[in-house]
């Protein structure tokens, strides 16, 4: 649970603000995405390698 103290006389645009900064830190969105559906743990480690790989070939196309 997120706890954000509000200070006397903050707005509250401003302890919005920081609400939404710190749930996306947390991840909470991501999180609730990928518990929506069930993926089998080969084609999550197959994404993550493919992933792994795309990430790489931008890196040695960064450095030609």
């Amino acid at each position: 649970m997120l706890i954000i103290p509000v200070k006397e006389g903050e707005n509250i645009d401003r302890a919005l603000k920081r609400f939404k900064r710190k749930f996306d830190r947390t991840g909470g969105m991501r999180q609730l995405r990928a518990r929506k559906h069930f993926t089998k743990p080969s084609v999550a480690r197959r994404a993550q390698i493919q992933k792994a790989q795309y990430i790489q070939r931008l890196r040695d196309q960064e450095e030609i």
